[in-house]
């Protein structure tokens, strides 16, 4: 372990919770509104949830701070590539929400 073990394990426990607190909701939103462009949505975070995930376990249980470095990086960008697709994606159906009639 070096100095900046404390610092990548709370930097990784903020992207866990925060990263799976917005993952949870898009999917929640895909499964109530059948959206896909959502669906995209929750992949691109879970992978970068995972991301997160499998680097600091690289470089807390084998020590490998460039392998972490390097799964970390791979998975963001795949899901930022999600996250991406999202915004392109065309949707079957649109929903419109309106408030009360004024």
């Amino acid at each position: 372990m070096d100095g900046y073990t404390p610092i990548i394990v709370l930097a990784n426990t903020a992207t866990l919770i925060t990263g799976g607190l917005v993952l949870t909701l898009a999917y929640r939103a895909y499964r109530r509104t059948g959206s896909h462009p959502l669906r995209a949505v929750a992949i691109g975070f879970g992978l970068i949830v995972a991301g997160s995930i499998l680097g600091g376990l690289a470089h807390l249980v084998w020590s490998e701070v460039t392998l972490g470095v390097a799964i970390q990086s791979t998975f963001t960008a795949a899901g930022f590539a999600a996250l991406l697709h999202s915004l392109y994606v065309s949707t079957t159906h649109t929903t419109i929400i309106r408030g009360p009639a004024e």
